[in-house]
């Protein structure tokens, strides 16, 4: 019944919005989570090769983020098929959903809908190490950075070269300047793509307004994990928000929650509690995600394995998990 109800509600909104659909779910289940990544633009090429070239096209999408070039690829490939994109948001939509967003020329947004802040974390070789965990870094918010010298500079008043100079030093002492350097080239990559995104749709005449988002958006809601309702996003930070009819909103939020039951996402996924008395090993597939149309059907899926086994002297059997790989699978 899942797949066909959910075709039903998404040939309901075509018909409503007169555009086709294309659903992008990433799960936020806990232990089994996605995230917009590179690996889902040819997933899209198949369902929108299928689809053709349309007048409309809608990205009904639900996503916690992820990698913050995606967006800028998916867009302009959706935009290969169309005039007119726009994204439906029955819930959350954040980071590099909400730059999904920027490139939509409307943003059909429900009273659930929330968009989040573009501001980046970023993590390479040379940040610093967590002292809990010796082998991982600790990822550096470009926002953090940037409000460290605001910090010194407008509320402790530090001005004179002497003083910033301190301060620097004192930053770069604790993070190393090759990590700061690439916080510097992600602070201005995410508000260049931000940029083109809505040029995409914006005139020229708008300049002003691009900028007053972008900065919205990156410098000013403080929070990465701000939550932007349709109020805000509309008002305060003068998005191209659209509120959907009281029937379409309904459809939208019915056809997220078969996603949500789909996927389980309001379950943690326990591999444990596939084992049983008879069988101490256990191969498991579960999907994380989902790209979906009506006639092409993608999961995200992880492949691995759980076993479990006695250790001599542990009262407590001991548990296995092996993720062994994970991938897109084509269902239709």
């Amino acid at each position: 019944m899942g797949r066909e109800r959910r075709l039903e509600l998404i040939h309901q909104i075509q018909f409503l919005r007169n555009s086709k659909v294309i659903c992008y779910i990433t799960g936020d289940r806990e232990n089994i989570n996605t995230r917009i990544a590179p690996d889902v633009i040819r997933v899209f090429y198949r369902h929108l090769e299928t689809l053709g070239e349309n007048e409309r096209i809608d990205l009904f999408l639900y996503t916690r983020g992820g990698d913050v070039l995606t967006p800028w690829r998916l867009v302009n490939l959706i935009r290969e098929y169309t005039e007119n994109f726009s994204l439906l948001v029955p819930f959350r939509a954040y980071s590099a959903g909400t730059l999904i967003g920027l490139g939509a020329s409307e943003i059909v947004m429900g009273k659930m809908g929330e968009l989040g802040p573009i501001d980046p974390s970023v993590a390479n070789a040379f940040n610093p190490q967590d002292p809990s965990n010796p082998v991982a870094k600790i990822p550096v918010s470009v926002e953090d950075v940037s409000s460290f010298v605001t910090l010194a500079m407008e509320i402790f008043q530090l001005k004179g070269q002497e003083q910033l100079e301190s301060v620097f030093t004192h930053l770069a002492n604790n993070v190393h300047p090759l990590a700061l350097g690439n916080v510097q080239r992600n602070y201005a990559l995410i508000r260049s793509i931000a940029r083109k995104l809505l040029r995409m749709h914006m005139s020229a005449e708008e300049e002003e307004l691009i900028k007053d988002i972008v900065n919205n958006l990156t410098e000013k809601l403080y929070a990465h994990n701000h939550m932007i309702s349709r109020r805000e996003a509309k008002n305060d930070i003068k998005l191209g928000i659209v509120q959907p009819s009281f029937e379409l909103e309904k459809i939208m939020w019915t056809l997220y929650e078969e996603y949500e039951k789909e996927l389980k996402l309001s379950e943690p996924f326990i591999p444990s509690d596939l084992l049983s008395e008879a069988q101490s090993h256990v191969e498991f597939e579960v999907p994380g995600g989902v790209v979906e149309s009506l006639s092409a059907l993608d999961y995200f899926v992880f492949k691995g394995s759980v076993s479990s086994g006695d250790i001599p002297g542990d009262m407590v059997p001991s548990i296995n998990v092996n993720m062994d790989r994970q991938y897109w699978k084509r269902i239709i």
